[in-house]
């Protein structure tokens, strides 16, 4: 099958191509994605341009099932030799696969009934920007941050577009797609040298570009999250409440979603699997999960098993409500998916989350400072060791030690250490969550976690 670039329709008929040759290869059922991907990145340096990239193309994925199993495969070639090429392959693929007899495509009565995404207004209908517009951006960026005294030079400013649309068809009728754009901005600024030498960064992403902030500004944030930096030390040992920055918050809050995961309830797998019912978070606090926020980078009209999206409550005044499940794990807990399939081109649907807010506080973080007293703040973090199944939790941490309730000195090269069940029913948040994420999580207060400094 021929492909036009010019075309709109390209996609729909690529992905209703391969469910046809399914059926011909023998499928019992199938599901394709097709995906139209272009992107342009610029990398500026000292004032000039270091790098350059665009990529753009046409993928297909094809998932068959039968007999109650299942294979995926993908491919750039999309023409018609290919398409059956790929349909006997998966076919062939499936028949040697174990047998899951909850495998299956969605009831047509379960479907979607919008199959766009017009109404989400994530897709800047705009000229794709040029590259040395992107190039303009970045070097400004870059010379925001080196005007700032202690700045010693800027390690990489980059600036970025995307333009992302796809198809989803299958065999039990769903057919729709719908376009994604993006833009980036970003800096990592470097002060010092030698062993005294600390960076750090900052950047943002929108999907509309009027609505990133200024390369000044991200620029100036860069150079002043590093200059807060140097000098860094390790804090002492010992037992200390720890405050996650709002930069790394929703990495808390992202090892409960990944233990309410329908994956993990499946496979027994999680340190939440007997929790359905019970307090995970403190009374009050609600985290909420909604793909159809508007110009939000991650919402989406439908997920990819073809099940219309929804707002929906994981935790309600800290009492966990559910889990998040796709058709397979909803069949194997004898429960309703919460469309939240999520798969790429060569895999099958998993459960995933997209838009999720974690209800806000009434405190400031300096607020929070003020009442840990002796602490760490943690505005950044390498390294995770987490178990699944216990919730134990280590990683490595940077940040801020406080002292009488203020920031002291800048810390490095400290291990945090805890157990996830017991750290997340003694949070406090700030008031100071971020829009525009796809976890939107304030500054977190925890209790009684081990820091592992000097």
């Amino acid at each position: 099958m021929t492909s036009d670039p010019a075309d709109p329709f390209r996609l729909k008929r690529l992905a209703e191509a391969l469910i046809d040759a399914a059926r011909k290869a023998g499928a019992d059922q199938a599901d394709a994605l097709a995906v139209d991907g272009r992107a342009i990145g610029i990398d500026v340096r000292a004032g000039g341009l270091e790098q350059a990239e665009r990529s753009e193309g046409i993928e297909i994925g094809l998932r068959v099932l039968t007999g109650g199993r299942q294979a995926a495969v993908s491919s750039s070639d999309h023409g018609d030799a290919a398409i059956a090429q790929m349909a006997a392959r998966a076919v062939a693929m499936a028949r040697e696969a174990p047998v899951d007899d909850h495998l299956g495509l969605a009831d047509p009565s379960q479907l979607a009934t919008r199959r766009d995404a017009a109404y989400l207004d994530i897709a800047e209908d705009a000229p794709e920007p040029d590259p040395a517009h992107l190039q303009d951006m970045a070097l400004r960026a870059e010379a925001a941050a080196l005007s700032v005294r202690g700045i010693a030079q800027v390690e990489a400013a980059n600036a970025s577009y995307s333009h992302r649309r796809m198809w989803l068809a299958a065999s039990n009728g769903f057919s729709g797609g719908y376009a994604r754009t993006g833009h980036a901005l970003s800096v990592v600024a470097i002060t010092g040298e030698g062993l005294g030498m600390e960076r750090d960064y900052a950047g943002e992403s929108r999907v509309y570009a009027a609505d990133l902030p200024s390369p000044e500004e991200i620029g100036a944030l860069a150079a002043e999250r590093t200059l807060a930096r140097a000098g860094a030390r390790k804090p002492p040992t010992g037992a200390f409440p720890i405050l996650y920055d709002r930069r790394v918050s929703a990495s808390l809050i992202g090892h409960l979603l990944s233990a309410v995961n329908g994956s993990a309830i499946a496979r027994g797998a999680s340190w939440l699997r007997r929790d359905l019912g019970e307090g995970v978070l403190p009374p009050g606090m609600d985290l909420t999960e909604d793909p159809l926020r508007p110009r939000y980078p991650s919402s989406r009209p439908f997920d990819a098993e073809g099940l219309a999206t929804r707002s929906r409550l994981i935790v309600a005044n800290g009492v966990l409500q559910g889990w998040t499940l796709d058709l397979a794990t909803g069949r194997k807990l004898g429960m309703d998916s919460t469309a939240s399939a999520a798969r790429g081109l060569a895999s099958a649907p998993q459960p995933s989350h997209s838009n999720v807010v974690l209800t806000s506080g009434r405190f400031s973080q300096p607020d929070l400072i003020a009442q840990m007293g002796r602490g760490l703040v943690v505005t950044s973090m390498l390294g995770a060791s987490v178990n699944g199944t216990t919730g134990d939790y280590s990683r490595g941490a940077a940040g801020f030690w406080v002292e009488n309730g203020q920031i002291a000195y800048p810390v490095n090269e400290c291990t945090i250490a805890g157990n996830l069940r017991e750290m997340l029913m003694t949070l406090i948040a700030a008031d100071d969550a971020l829009p525009w994420r796809g976890t939107e999580v304030p500054s977190l207060l925890v209790e009684g976690m081990t820091v592992a400094g000097a």
